[in-house]
This record gives structure tokens, C-alpha cells and sequence, in this order.
């Protein structure tokens, strides 16, 4: 496929599943699923203490700093039952 048609590909699926509302039900299980694995209360710890030592304070360079670990530390659990809940969304609307 070509990169426009998986954009639009992706603008669709994603359209439908905001209006449906399960875009809204997994992002609630992936913040439930974060905060349970203890991934949340980490990242605060690790964004605090990078906030202490930064002078002058700026959110933008500390989000800059945090980012890249953040998403690579999600467990891999976590990212597998999120990624599973996708999967069955669009079995159903490819049947």
C-alpha cells in the first residue's frame, strides 16, 4: 500500500473508532494497564527528578528528555493485551 493510503487507511479506522467509542475504551485500559505495572508512578519519579535538576525549568526540554524512555519502557505486556484489543476491533470490522 502506499504511504497516502495507509494515512487515509488510518484516518478512517481511527475516525470510526472514536465516533464508536472504543477509542476511548482502550485508551482507559492502557492508562489502567500503565498505572497497574507500576510504569506511571516510574515515569513521575523519573520526571521529577530530572525537573529538580534542570535550570531553568522548561517543560518542553523536560517532555524532550522523558519521551524517548517513556515509550520505550511500556511493558511488554502491556503494549501485547493493547495491540490484542486492536486486533479484535478490527477483525470485527473486516469480517
Amino acid at each position: 500500500m502506499a504511504p497516502a493510503n495507509v494515512d487515509a487507511l488510518y484516518a478512517q479506522i481511527r475516525k470510526r473508532m472514536v465516533e464508536g467509542g472504543e477509542w476511548e475504551q482502550i485508551q482507559a485500559a492502557l492508562a489502567a494497564k500503565l498505572n497497574e505495572s507500576g510504569w506511571v508512578d516510574d515515569l513521575r519519579d523519573r520526571s521529577k527528578e530530572r525537573a529538580r535538576n534542570m535550570d531553568p525549568l522548561s517543560f518542553q526540554t523536560l517532555l524532550e528528555q522523558v519521551n524517548p524512555n517513556a515509550q520505550t519502557s511500556v511493558p511488554l505486556a502491556v503494549k501485547r493485551e493493547i495491540i490484542s484489543l486492536i486486533r479484535q476491533y478490527l477483525e470485527k470490522q473486516f469480517e
